[in-house]
C-alpha cells in the first residue's frame, strides 16, 4: 500500500503525488471504498482517483529510486530496439509499450522511434504522425519520472537520455 506523499507512476497520467487516501463523497460511489487522491506533477489542475484495491494491471507503482534511475540511464546503449514485425503493427507495439508502465519499455520505444526518424530524414521523408505522437508521450512519462528520481529538470534528463540513445551502436 502507498502512503500520502509518495511519488507514483499512474498508468498514462505520469508522475503523481498521493495527496490523500480516503473514501469519496460522490453520488454513485461506494462510501466504504478507499481511494488514492493523486495530483499529477506535470498536469496542473488535474486530479486522479484510484481505488486502493484496484486489481487492474500495472495501474500504479512507485517512482524509481535514484540508484535505479542511474542504472537505467547507464544501460540505455544495451537496451534493444523494439522488434516490429510489419508496419501495420507499429502503433499497436507503441501502445503496448506505453501501457506497460515500464521505463525500459519506454526507452525501447524512444530508441526505435529515434532510429526510424533518422532513416526517414536521411531518405528525405517526414517523421510519421504516429512516431511523433508516441515519441512525445514516451518522453513525457520517462523524463518526468527520471526527473523526480534524479532531482533534475526534465530538460536535463532529456539531454542525458538522448546522449545515451545516440551513443547506441546500430548494426
Amino acid at each position: 500500500m502507498f502512503q500520502i506523499g509518495d511519488y507514483v507512476i499512474c498508468s498514462n497520467k505520469g508522475v503523481c503525488v498521493i495527496e490523500n487516501i480516503t473514501a469519496l463523497n460522490i453520488s454513485g460511489v461506494d462510501k466504504e471504498k478507499q481511494y488514492y487522491i493523486l495530483k499529477p506533477l506535470y498536469s496542473a489542475g488535474s486530479t486522479v482517483y484510484v481505488s486502493v484495491d484496484s486489481q487492474k494491471g500495472p495501474m500504479m507503482r512507485k517512482v524509481l529510486e535514484r540508484t535505479e534511475a542511474e542504472r537505467l540511464i547507464g544501460t540505455i546503449p544495451e537496451i534493444p530496439l523494439l522488434v516490429i514485425p510489419n508496419d501495420k503493427m507499429t502503433e499497436q507495439m507503441y501502445k503496448d509499450c506505453m501501457k506497460s508502465n515500464d521505463c525500459e519499455e519506454l526507452i525501447k520505444l524512444l530508441k526505435t522511434i529515434n532510429l526510424r526518424k533518422q532513416k526517414r530524414i536521411q531518405a528525405g521523408r517526414k517523421v510519421t504522425a504516429v512516431d511523433a505522437k508516441y515519441c512525445h508521450l514516451a518522453e513525457e512519462n520517462l523524463y518526468g519520472e527520471l526527473a523526480v528520481a534524479l532531482d533534475m529538470s526534465r530538460e536535463e534528463v532529456s539531454g542525458c537520455v538522448m546522449a545515451a540513445v545516440n551513443s547506441t551502436k546500430t548494426v
